[in-house]
């Protein structure tokens, strides 16, 4: 009896101590369903006398505690018989609850999100209540009944259940139990002085089970599911962050992670936030504004192409009159240099030295591209002007390259971007070829420290000295692609 007993409390500290572990770990195992079944099948008594076909029945209640381990109730009801060759037999009228731990046997199946297929085994201790009526003939003449009374039991087997879907599952069991103390070895009527063999109930049955819960913040209990779906979840939004945090979809430099316009149109000039530029805040962009610098005042109004319909006082200055003032104020400054001793001795032929000061913008480049974009086609009309009005005068185009790339291809992608300049110019502006001096710097001399800066991607324009010359291509000029530059 002792013995007995130290079973039962070694199964139901075991238990406890396993519950205790998970508290800690609480937070990392999902939020599952609870399962709830019926089931039937054949019980029976084995003991001293030959058991013949039963009946039982009953219901349960599951949950998991992690996805190795589940916890389960079990009621029964049934009904055993007996007959043995002597025309003894037995009648037990069965009643029982027991609480089991069931183990997943095939825990470490990872080919699947869920199992189809759960194989398991499982360990109790319960109580029955059970009333065995016995005949010692055949004649059933002396009948005499086992009185009811609760009686503690330990009780094992195993299964296997199948997945039919997310909410439903069929299995197949079988249990063994063995009842404990002196009324132990009655289930078939036989005193325990009397008897040969320990008696020990038996049952096989068919149970149809039901997940229940909702499916939108739960998951099928853990026993079906995958214990590295949550791993292999978590990996998975880790990569979508990591792409979405490096991808550029409308391609105008700022990335989506910090885009507020994600569909800016192609070569438009943004800000920092990946907005369209609207520079003097008059609602039309400045690729559409033919007046982009020229804020309306109050009581004004614009059209579709930026330009005031209504000016006040006179209005501003037109775009085209500002190229008029430029072109004006260039000639003059050429008539005072061809007139200067200083800078060609007043021969009238133009720039004769070097003008280092002259201002002259740059233009920037879209990541991994040396297309010239659509928006500094009038910046390089500017520069063109520029050199047409002054024939002397030698040009230095010097490309550039972000961080990003491996330094050979940096000098590379930084020459691309230069020669396009310069077959620009030629091409489309006839300017001498021999008047321009090609240089490339790859991701030297950066303009802000962030590596994928778009204002690191560009080509700069000076005024070339005597000294200035051209350099000679990067031994591998190809367009392999690759990211940022």
């Amino acid at each position: 009896m002792k013995r007995h007993i130290t079973l039962m409390l070694a199964i139901v500290l075991g238990m406890s101590v396993h519950l205790s572990a998970q508290e800690g770990d609480a937070p990392l195992i999902p939020n599952d369903m609870w399962e709830v079944g019926g089931h039937a099948g054949h019980f029976f008594i084995s003991g001293d006398v030959n058991y013949e076909p039963g009946w039982a029945a009953g219901f349960h209640v599951r949950k998991s505690i992690d996805h190795l381990i589940s916890l389960r109730l079990d009621g029964v009801i049934g009904q055993a018989t007996g007959m043995g060759p002597s025309g003894r037999s037995f009648t037990n009228n069965w009643l029982s609850t027991t609480g089991y731990g069931i183990f997943s046997l095939n825990i470490a199946r990872f080919n699947n999100s869920v199992r189809k297929v759960n194989y398991y085994a499982l360990i109790g201790v319960g109580g029955s209540y059970f009333e065995a009526e016995y005949f010692e003939s055949a004649d059933q003449r002396d009948a005499k009944t086992r009185e009811r009374e609760i009686n503690p039991h330990i009780s094992g087997g195993a299964g296997i259940a199948f997945r039919i879907n997310k909410r439903m599952n069929i299995g197949i069991e079988h249990t063994l139990g063995y009842n404990l103390g002196v009324r132990g070895d009655h289930l078939d009527g036989i005193a325990s002085g009397q008897t040969v063999v320990d008696d020990m109930q038996q049952y096989t049955s068919i149970r149809l089970n039901f997940n229940i819960g909702s499916t939108s913040n739960k998951t099928e209990p853990l026993y079906w599911v995958n214990p590295l779906e949550s791993v292999y979840k978590e990996l998975d939004d880790v990569k979508q962050k990591t792409e979405s945090a490096i991808t550029d979809t409308d391609g105008d430099g700022v990335i989506d992670a910090i885009d507020q316009e994600a569909d800016t149109p192609p070569d438009v000039p943004v800000d920092t936030k990946g907005r369209t530029l609207d520079s003097d805040r008059d609602g039309v962009p400045d690729y559409k504004d033919k007046e982009p610098y020229y804020p309306p005042r109050a009581g004004e109004q614009v059209d579709a192409s930026g330009v005031v319909v209504n000016p006040i006082n006179g209005g501003g200055v037109s775009e085209d009159r500002v190229k008029e003032l430029i072109d004006e104020a260039l000639q003059d400054f050429r008539e005072t240099l061809e007139n200067d001793p200083n800078f060609g001795g007043g021969n009238g032929q133009g720039f004769a030295g070097p003008v280092s000061e002259m201002f002259l913008p740059m233009i920037h480049f879209g990541s991994d591209s040396e297309r010239i974009k659509y928006s500094d086609y009038g910046t390089l009309a500017s520069i063109a002007r520029v050199l047409k009005g002054n024939p002397q005068m030698r040009l230095v185009v010097v490309g550039y390259a972000d961080k990003t790339g491996p330094e050979a291809y940096n000098d590379a992608i930084s020459y691309r971007r230069a020669k396009a300049v310069v077959d620009h110019f030629v091409t489309n502006h006839g300017i001498g070829r021999g008047r321009l001096v090609l240089q490339y710097k790859g991701d030297e001399e950066a303009l802000v420290p962030t590596s994928s800066s778009y204002m690191n991607r560009r080509v700069e324009f000076r005024t070339a000295s005597p000294t200035d010359v051209e350099m000679d291509p990067p031994a591998n000029t190809s367009k392999k692609k690759k990211s940022g530059f």
